[in-house]
């Protein structure tokens, strides 16, 4: 009997569902010269707005990832998306920088779980073989929504102001989950349309996030899973300047306009969606652990470059560089939440984008004082940001990606490699 497909339908959620996350999430960046304007704030408070969702976003990544992995995905991705969809549409009603702040504190707050929760719903309805390639696909899905947000967010902004284009943004949410409700379900086995011959197919991976003989908090002790944590914080620093200072960098120190700005910013995240599938499509025998010390010494190498660039064509050529080399670890990071996490899988995806996400707060909100304090000195932001880069390295000499240590720390578990 040949296997039914059911299970590239759950993968097709989960890339819509990337595209949408960071085109909501991405919007702001392209409106922030509105949204300044409108609501008469300096850069030092935009920054802080801009780093509001990376605070919050990490603060309830943990308890999202236990809630998808005690209650499912299904219930828990349908109330997160309500949520968040909700407070992006009243970003559009923000009337002061409190107001703004709150409403995009609490859109950080639903946003929190949607990774975490979409890796475990691939890692129970995928079998190992396809696991990496569609984190990849996934990973290059959001990179990709990101790329479609300036482009979109200037023509809302354009054609209704920038406060009605984040209510049309939030209504895509509700659409995703009315189709989610319909044709999603969290066993495999539940599913009408799946065969015998897709069930066996996927009998390992149910196995998989189904057994764990430690807690959660043991497992998130671990130092692989630590040292996992801080590196994605590295890239994430680096990373979190593509989507919220990036459209100001390039108006300001390559002198280009609001429209030249939304097309330029969509080259970085377009070609880091290149680098996650690249990342997640490379032979198995290549070492992990050597993809990840090349990427990050080449982000630094490309940052120290971009200090000296002169001409917005080298600028954005650095720029898309960076996000290509740096998004060759994404995918494997998060096969290695699967890994490690196996029934706590969630837990441990989400324990890694938080770190993630703190940098999310700590990077806008540390550029945006530099620049307040330096006279606008772009220079000294992009320093800052090669260190980060340079630790990132070197926590990739310690790190083991294939999961073959956290195996050994548990023997009565069959070792599996991303």
């Amino acid at each position: 009997m040949k296997a039914s497909r059911v299970r590239y339908g759950v993968v097709g959620f989960a890339l819509s569902l990337a595209v949408l996350s960071y085109i909501q999430r991405v919007a702001i960046s392209q409106a922030a010269g509105p949204i300044s304007a409108d609501l008469n704030l300096d850069k030092e408070q935009m920054g802080l707005i801009l780093g509001a969702f990376g605070l919050s976003y990490a603060l309830f990544e943990i308890p999202m990832g236990l809630l998808g992995d005690k209650l499912g995905v299904r219930r828990v991705l349908t109330q997160i998306v309500l949520a968040w969809s909700f407070f992006t549409a009243m970003t559009g009603a923000a009337w002061n920088l409190a107001s703004m702040w709150v409403i995009r504190f609490l859109f950080g707050a639903g946003e929190a779980g949607c990774f975490p929760n979409l890796t475990r719903m691939l890692s129970q309805w995928l079998p190992r073989g396809e696991r990496v390639k569609a984190q990849a696909m996934m990973w290059a899905a959001t990179r990709w929504g990101g790329a479609l947000a300036p482009p979109l967010a200037l023509l809302g902004i354009n054609l209704f102001g920038w406060r009605w284009s984040f209510v049309a943004f939030g209504l895509l949410g509700v659409i995703w989950c009315v189709f989610f409700l319909l044709r999603f379900r969290e066993n495999p086995a539940d599913h009408p349309k799946v065969n015998a011959a897709e069930l066996e197919l996927l009998e390992d991976s149910q196995t998989l996030v189904q057994h764990q003989t430690e807690g959660w908090t043991r497992i998130l002790m671990r130092p692989q899973t630590l040292m996992l944590m801080f590196q994605y914080f590295c890239w994430s620093y680096v990373w979190y300047f593509f989507v919220t200072w990036m459209p100001t960098y390039l108006q300001e120190a390559h002198g280009q306009s609001a429209a030249a700005t939304a097309g330029l910013s969509v080259l970085p995240l377009l070609c880091g969606g290149f680098g996650s599938l690249l990342g997640g499509m490379l032979p198995l025998r290549i070492p992990r652990r050597l993809i990840a010390i090349f990427a990050f010494v080449a982000v630094a190498v490309l940052l120290l470059i971009l200090r000296q660039a002169e001409s917005v064509v080298v600028a954005i050529t650095c720029m898309a560089a960076i996000s290509f080399c740096g998004d060759l670890t994404v995918p494997i990071s998060w096969n290695a939440c699967v890994e490690i996490g196996r029934r706590y899988t969630a837990t441990v995806a989400a324990a890694m984008n938080m770190f993630a996400n703190f940098s999310g707060f700590v990077a806008p909100w540390i550029g945006g004082m530099i620049l307040a304090r330096s006279g606008n000195d772009w220079n000294e932001v992009l320093l800052l940001m090669t260190g980060v880069a340079i630790v990132g390295a070197l926590i990739w000499l310690f790190l083991d990606p294939s999961g073959e240590r956290a195996s050994r720390s548990a023997p009565s578990e069959e070792a599996l490699q991303p």
